[in-house]
């Protein structure tokens, strides 16, 4: 991203942060038209990505825009000011009925190529280029024969699907109207907890939580990625806030650079799973879904919880193994001094408050955000001025920017997919893959939606794995498993949104164990390859969402025990047999018999619940047992 200055720099920092207060006010007061608040969003975050991303890293001006970045911010805002202008117009037209002139194509291919470059720009040229394929099958998939052939569109059509269906898909729907509702508050919320310095609570908390401990650096890490995930929700930017400390006091006592970076990353990605924010993608899954956003953050609890607990547990057991120290004492802070913030977990209470009480999670965050600001104003050290303020505003219109636009690539992906049919194309040959087998169906999702995060970012992966996956879960999993299609609604979209989450770190294209791998400087695929080894908990609960329902908090109390002792007896097994090392080292044929256990536990549903869990718990307990009989005994003076 460029660093502009002089006049230029204090137009952006302005322009973004009168955006995002314009989407805060919106959140608290009310909201335009559908389609003047989607033309509105989009005209003031695509065109400022011209000016802030260089054309070609390197080549192009790094300090300022050139001439043809100005064209583009030209030709970015025409086709969104058009709308805004003309949105009576547009709202009472019929899609693909009205005539679709030549203005409005012109208009079209504007928004859809400005959209492309600068989806290449600021986001992933991966997402670009899946946007280019979609409008090219839309063109050319009547050439194609076989299940994957379509009907012929015209231009008019495509273009029309693709930039203005605001009930269907394309540039202006529904997703597009998600990231400028919901999604824009809780961004502007999440700057909001960084400007008071939240963050700084939440690193003293892990620091005094866990830097006591073996391996204290590693579990620091853990804890306050998945706290910054709460703020956040994007991985990336958990690693680059948080690695930055954390990676170097990793290394500095004892742990590879490899290893480091690949605990950070898993650390990192895992903020997206855990409530009460849980990034981008839960709230589209709530919208999507239409279930209420506070039902889905206690569906997801446990699995947030389990996912840590795999991770720690992973950390401990191989800083055991290399006798690793903990943090030293000076660098962890005193619990007077975390104390000293406390305050600032008030306004997450008033989030979390309004949404169990089943207020709309704009409201809440719009409520949530100012409470931040006042309850800040109570100690210096916290107090928001104006400046922070501003500063606060302008950092949400820059994640709001980049995530408006790979929303809108993904509307367009997702239009092509229903008006082709191709959706239901995918579906049929993922279906006739696992030939009625569940278990196989779900791998084969499982495997698609890593292979689209290698080039897509969570949230359009999620949404485009969903619209192709969860019509089979819901079909195939119904007869499997004896659940009507209403209870596994849920279920199905948590295993798609765990694995699309999972994408981040998973090899070979992760862009989280990429950033972490560039701070800690090692090899960025072995980066990966450990984070997801330390992420296995985000698998294991991905499957147990549709196999055990207790894990979503649904049953009796014993259903809810039975699957959560389960997942912790099975992640237990798992990250010991990893390490080799449980109370103390083991050999390879122990480490076999204890990952076989935990895998089959934690993946096998052939048996009855409590056969698992007996193997879950019986198995680690055993060896455990065995081990802390024979260590020596301290001699005592």
């Amino acid at each position: 991203m460029r660093d502009l200055a002089g006049p230029l720099k204090l137009i952006v920092t302005l322009w973004l942060a009168a955006a995002s207060a314009i989407h805060l006010y919106f959140g608290g007061f009310g909201f335009p038209e559908p389609i003047t608040l989607r033309a509105f969003h989009l005209l003031v975050f695509v065109p400022p990505l011209f000016l802030l991303y260089p054309a070609r890293p390197g080549r192009s001006p790094e300090r300022r825009p050139s001439l043809a970045d100005w064209l583009w911010v030209i030709a970015a805002a025409a086709p969104h000011a058009w709308v805004m202008w003309h949105w009576a117009e547009v709202s009472d037209r019929m899609e693909y009925v009205d005539p679709f002139g030549w203005e409005m194509m012109v208009l079209a291919v504007l928004a859809i190529v400005t959209l492309l470059e600068a989806t290449r720009r600021a986001v992933e040229v991966g997402l670009a280029w899946m946007i280019v394929i979609s409008v090219a099958y839309m063109a050319f998939g009547h050439y194609i024969p076989g299940l994957l052939n379509s009907r012929p569109f015209s231009a008019a059509e495509i273009l029309e699907a693709s930039w203005l269906v605001p009930t269907a898909g394309g540039v202006y729907g529904p997703l597009t109207g998600i990231v400028a509702t919901t999604i824009a508050v809780f961004i502007v919320f999440g700057a909001f907890m960084q400007g008071s310095g939240t963050g700084r609570l939440f690193t003293n908390l892990g620091a005094a939580a866990a830097g006591r401990y073996t391996g204290g650096p590693a579990k620091v890490a853990v804890v306050t990625s998945g706290l910054f995930g709460t703020m956040s929700g994007s991985s990336v930017s958990n690693v680059i806030t948080t690695g930055a400390m954390t990676i170097p006091l990793m290394i500095r006592i004892g742990y590879r650079p490899v290893v480091a970076a690949g605990i950070e990353s898993a650390s990192s990605v895992g903020g997206a799973l855990m409530p009460p924010v849980m990034g981008a993608a839960a709230f589209v899954l709530a919208e999507i879904t239409g279930i209420p956003y506070g039902e889905i953050v206690v569906a997801a609890a446990i699995g947030a919880v389990l996912y840590y607990f795999a991770i720690l547990a992973a950390v401990h057991f191989e800083a055991k193994k290399a006798g690793m120290a903990p943090m030293a004492l000076r660098d962890i802070p005193a619990w007077r001094e975390v104390a000293q913030d406390a305050h600032l977990v008030i306004p997450i209470a008033v989030l979390v408050w309004l949404m169990m009480d089943r207020w709309s999670g704009n409201y809440a965050a719009f409520c949530a955000t100012l409470a931040m600001v006042g309850i800040a104003a109570l100690r210096r050290r916290s107090r928001m001025g104006w400046r922070q303020v501003l500063e606060s505003l302008t950092n949400a219109g820059l994640t709001m920017a980049p995530l408006a636009v790979s929303i809108a690539g993904a509307g367009i992906v997702v239009s092509a997919l229903t008006a082709t049919g191709l959706v239901v194309a995918l579906g049929g040959i993922i279906k006739d893959l696992a030939g009625g087998n569940f278990a196989l169906l779900l791998i084969l999702l499982a495997i698609t939606v890593l292979v689209l995060g290698m080039g897509i970012p969570t949230t359009p992966s999620y949404i485009i794995a969903a619209a192709i996956g969860v019509p089979q879960i819901l079909d195939l999993g119904s007869k499997a498993l004896g659940f009507s299609q209403a209870e596994l609604l849920l279920p199905a979209h948590l295993f798609i949104f765990y694995f699309a989450v999972l994408a981040d770190a998973s090899p070979p294209v992760a862009a989280a164990a990429f950033a972490a791998a560039a701070i800690a400087r090692a090899s960025p695929l072995m980066a990966s390859m450990h984070a997801t080894r330390l992420g296995i908990a985000g698998f294991t609960v991905g499957f147990a969402f549709l196999y055990d329902p207790g894990i979503m908090l649904r049953g009796s109390l014993l259903d809810i025990l039975v699957a959560t002792g389960i997942q912790l007896g099975a992640l237990t097994a798992i990250c010991a047999a990893y390490a080799g090392f449980l109370l103390a080292p083991m050999g390879p044929p122990l480490r076999l018999l204890l990952g076989a256990a935990g895998l089959f536990a934690a993946f096998y549903h052939g048996v009855p619940d409590a056969v698992r869990l007996a193997i879950a718990l019986g198995v680690p307990g055993v060896m455990a047992l065995a081990q802390r009989i024979r260590l020596p005994r301290p001699v005592r003076p």
